[in-house]
């Protein structure tokens, strides 16, 4: 895990849930990062970005196995 902006406060985030999110994107978007087009690329970015976006949000809004709360037996 790595720190977003170097702040110990702020945000975590896991690189294996970062390389998942890419791998979940649109396979559009993920060839487009690389058109000879400038609108393609910049179009494919933006939902790249957003698609890793949500995804890290998602991880960060469900807590872990660890981190969930002991069920009553």
């Amino acid at each position: 895990m790595f720190y977003f902006c170097s702040y110990a406060q702020m945000i975590r985030f896991d690189i294996d849930d970062m390389a998942s999110a890419i791998l979940a994107a649109p396979g559009w978007a993920r060839v487009g990062i690389t058109a000879p087009a400038r609108h393609i690329r910049d179009d494919a970015a933006r939902e790249l970005a957003r698609t890793i976006a949500n995804a890290l949000v998602q991880s960060q809004i469900q807590p872990t196995r660890d981190e969930s709360p002991e069920q009553d037996r």
